[in-house]
């Protein structure tokens, strides 16, 4: 989206997203080896809440809670979907990606977020 200038005329083009804070995709590990998708704009406070029993029910008593993932999306919007798809994989893709194996690359396509 273009917006002009009062004295010359010329285009200025126009970031909606300057300013805003970036969005990460997160996965914790739990202390039952479980996996839990999220995302935040600053994953290290949002393990401390969920640590602290704030936020995510199924988190609370599930400690201690370990980041194996992350990721800068950007935009909450892709963020949201990115978070959407990857509750959807199975447990075996999920760990594919913690992993980082050869695969995860697939993976991150399926995510929308090569």
């Amino acid at each position: 989206m273009a917006r002009w200038q009062r004295t010359r005329l010329v285009p200025i083009e126009v970031n909606r997203g300057a300013g805003l804070p970036a969005w990460w995709l997160y996965v914790l590990r739990t202390g039952q080896d479980k996996l839990y998708t999220g995302i935040a704009t600053d994953v290290q406070r949002r393990l401390q809440q969920h640590s602290e029993g704030k936020g995510a029910k199924a988190l609370r008593g599930k400690g201690p809670l370990t980041i194996v993932y992350r990721r800068r999306i950007g935009a909450h919007g892709l963020a949201l979907r990115a978070e959407k798809r990857l509750k959807q994989l199975s447990r075996a893709d999920k760990d594919a990606l913690v992993a980082r194996n050869p695969r995860c690359s697939t993976l991150l396509r399926l995510l929308g977020i090569d």
